[in-house]
C-alpha cells in the first residue's frame, strides 16, 4: 500500500518525451467509489503551485504505466505546450 504523501515525494516523468513533468501536489478522488481518478501535478513555471499562467496537468489514473520506487511513469500526450 502506499500513502498519499509517498506518492507527493516521487517525481511524475511522462514516457512520450521522457519530460519530467513535477511532482503530485493533489488528487481528484471519487469519495463514493474511494479510488483516485487522477494525479494533479503543477504545470510548468507555477510557483509553489500557484502562481503562474499554465495549466496543471490531470493525469488520469489510467494513464499511468507503473508507480516506483521514486518515480510514476505517466504516457500522455500533451498538445499546444509552450516553449
Amino acid at each position: 500500500m502506499i500513502t498519499s504523501s509517498e506518492l507527493k515525494k516521487r517525481e511524475v516523468i511522462n514516457i512520450q518525451d521522457g519530460k519530467r513533468l513535477g511532482f503530485v501536489q493533489d488528487f481528484d478522488i471519487d469519495l463514493y467509489h474511494g479510488e483516485i481518478r487522477a494525479l494533479i501535478v503543477p504545470g510548468p513555471n507555477k510557483l509553489l503551485g500557484f502562481f503562474g499562467k499554465d495549466k496543471d496537468y490531470i493525469i488520469k489514473w489510467d494513464d499511468i504505466v507503473k508507480i516506483g520506487s521514486d518515480v510514476i511513469l505517466v504516457d500522455l500526450v500533451i498538445t499546444g505546450e509552450r516553449n
